[in-house]
């Protein structure tokens, strides 16, 4: 049996420190958005505006990473990272709403290359191993979803105001991850643009397995946050539950989308990407369907493990398909546009939450994810056709 090369467990600790200032940010934004907002229906906007802002940075982030190589733009997002979670524990010392939204639009930017880091760790094996590096690369997230939230209260150690010492301490882990970047070794040196080569990417878009890799990611970046950024608001502002119960219920959560990554990449080798993804899905309606009984404590926890764990065969099963839809020269700008349409997509769903929880409550935005499961099957049973197609007229011909 192969090993996993020393790049990617150490790719898979700066995850997790990584990951931790994210986990963080997904208790505090919501909490936060609605304690100084000038107006209810925004509460989830610094939320929404950080997935926004990883939506931003992708393309730019990867097109860098392509002029410069991945390490270096990693070490500088890393530490520019630092000095906007200052930026951003000043703001809410000030409950300045707007200094808030801008530091978690840029907070998401670095972001959006932590989320290369999956990538990093697949380019550092043979192509037998690529699920495997996927999902191990994941399991930072074990540690991020205890550490995360517990930033919070350790944090208060060193302010007596609530989530301002967390900041610091995003900061220092930020800095922590600029340190380690330095030791990775780096899977991608500069490459200019005459060197770049490859299909259209009109043409790579096309593909029955790029739309499967695409939708499977989208669907589940999207559903599990328009659930996710309403979940907060709506049990401890709404519903008045202690911010305690709440922390665990995203806390579980986090840890949830995370653990399956255990035996994820063994199970999308043995079962096939396809299946991987029904199972997603399944998860995603009982999640629901859960959700829909009641407003006890037990309910928010139940739906929101079901919710991580759906997401994580949904996400790898995306992420190792995309492998197979583009050619080793064709990476950064296909995988640019998988990210840009994953975090675009989910932008929309962060922002049009705190919405639809205003204006149709909670069962309403559950009854509502119905349709967007309902998309995906559709668009799954379509491809998979145009796919044994495809397969068929190249076997005849």
């Amino acid at each position: 049996m192969q090993r996993m090369p020393a790049n990617v467990w150490l790719l898979t600790l700066i995850q997790a420190l990584a990951l931790s200032a994210g986990t963080m940010f997904v208790l505090a934004g919501g909490v936060l958005g609605a304690q100084i907002t000038p107006d209810p229906k925004w509460s989830t906007l610094p939320l929404a505006m950080s997935i926004v802002g990883t939506a931003c940075g992708v393309v730019p982030v990867t097109r860098l990473m392509q002029r410069f190589g991945r390490k270096p733009v990693f070490i500088f997002t890393s530490s520019f990272g630092a000095v906007i979670t200052l930026f951003a524990a000043a703001s809410i010392a000030n409950s300045s709403f707007t200094g808030l939204v801008i530091s978690a639009f840029l907070l998401g930017v670095v972001m959006s290359a932590i989320q290369q880091i999956r990538f990093t760790a697949m380019e550092s094996v043979s192509i037998e191993l690529m699920p495997k590096a996927a999902s191990t690369v994941l399991l930072g997230g074990l540690v991020a979803a205890i550490l995360g939230p517990e930033l919070v209260t350790i944090g208060q150690l060193i302010t007596e105001q609530i989530f301002v010492g967390a900041f610091y301490l995003m900061a220092a882990l930020l800095l922590l991850c600029s340190f380690l970047f330095t030791r990775i070794d780096n899977t991608h040196v500069a490459q200019h643009k005459s060197a770049e080569t490859g299909r259209k990417l009109s043409v790579i878009a096309s593909q029955p397995v790029f739309i499967l890799a695409v939708s499977a990611s989208v669907v589940g970046y999207a559903l599990m946050s328009f659930i996710m950024t309403a979940t907060p608001v709506h049990m401890h502002v709404h519903e008045a539950y202690s911010l305690q119960d709440t922390k665990w219920v995203i806390q579980s959560h986090i840890f949830a989308m995370f653990f399956p990554s255990l035996f994820s990449g063994w199970l999308i080798s043995k079962l096939g990407t396809s299946k991987s993804i029904y199972l997603g899905l399944s998860a995603y309606i009982t999640t629901i369907l859960i959700a829909l009984t009641g407003s006890q404590w037990l309910s928010y926890w139940s739906a929101l493990v079901l919710l991580g764990i759906g997401w994580n065969f949904l996400f790898v099963g995306g992420t190792v398909l995309l492998a197979k839809s583009y050619q080793p020269s064709e990476r950064f700008k296909v995988q640019g546009l998988n990210e840009f349409l994953v975090f675009g997509c989910q932008a929309t769903a962060a922002l049009s939450a705190g919405i639809f929880l205003y204006l149709i409550e909670w069962r309403g935005l559950l009854l509502a994810s119905f349709i967007i499961i309902a998309v995906q099957l559709i668009v799954i049973s379509w491809q998979q056709v145009r796919q044994k197609n495809l397969q068929l007229n190249n076997s005849i011909s």
